[in-house]
């Protein structure tokens, strides 16, 4: 049973969850919330990526050893839900316009920069923003939004993009095993758009995320059937 099931006792809901496994057989764990709420449990360290409260009970789950905040949008960075995951240990990594409201709590990136939370892993800053003519103030290059590859000590790498098109500095991402893409137009990636990122990147296996909730429908089915000749497309449902 998934940690993620039952915490101290006390029954927790339940989120959907996938495994994979590293380049050493270890198993990592995935926990999908909502939109681009999730979670990645490697060994016994718990990283929580853009935490909300509306997307999952936080104060019922294990405390995060770091949480990643890609910007500063409301849908991604909540500090409520931030301060129910952490503890005095935990380690926050986010843009330099989320970072305004820690304080000087938190390690700030810009795209480029790289941070080795602990042994066995370090997290890269890649640029994410809006590139279509009338999107690009969604996401506005100037502001350093951030995605993030996280790379494990066994060499695996997974590639977080944030809310983003595609970009020069997407294209330019190399040796992914595992990429979370948005899918939501018009605020980030176009179905073309993702194939078009997919098959650049050419990761091991593709989790579409930060679909739904809007009036233009994610094709996943489409994506599915273009990317199954490139990479492992895994659906959960994130809206």
């Amino acid at each position: 049973m998934s940690i993620f099931s039952i915490f101290k006792g006390k029954p927790a809901p339940s989120y959907p969850t996938d495994i994979v496994q590293d380049k050493e057989g270890n198993d990592i764990q995935f926990t999908f919330f909502k939109h681009a709420s999730f979670a990645i449990k490697v060994g016994q360290r718990h990283i929580y990526n853009d935490p909300v409260l509306q997307y999952a009970e936080y104060a019922r789950l294990p405390k995060a050893d770091l949480v990643l905040v890609t910007h500063s949008h409301y849908d991604h960075l909540d500090r409520a839900a931030i301060d129910d995951i952490t503890t005095h240990q935990s380690i926050i990594l986010c843009d330099k316009t989320s970072a305004e409201v820690f304080d000087g709590e938190a390690v700030v990136m810009t795209p480029g920069l790289k941070a080795q939370p602990w042994d066995g892993l370090i997290v890269e800053a890649v640029a994410a923003y809006n590139t279509t003519e009338g999107h690009t103030d969604f996401h506005p290059q100037a502001r350093e939004d951030c995605g993030y590859i996280l790379e494990l000590a066994s060499g695996l790498r997974i590639y977080i993009a944030g809310d983003t098109e595609l970009t020069p500095e997407m294209k330019a991402v190399k040796d992914i095993d595992i990429a979370l893409l948005p899918v939501n137009q018009p605020y980030t990636m176009t179905v073309d758009q993702a194939i078009e990122a997919i098959k650049a990147i050419r990761p091991k296996i593709f989790y579409p995320y930060h679909y739904g909730e809007v009036d233009e429908v994610t094709d996943i089915e489409r994506l599915k059937r273009e990317l199954a000749d490139v990479t492992e497309v895994r659906v959960f449902p994130m809206e």
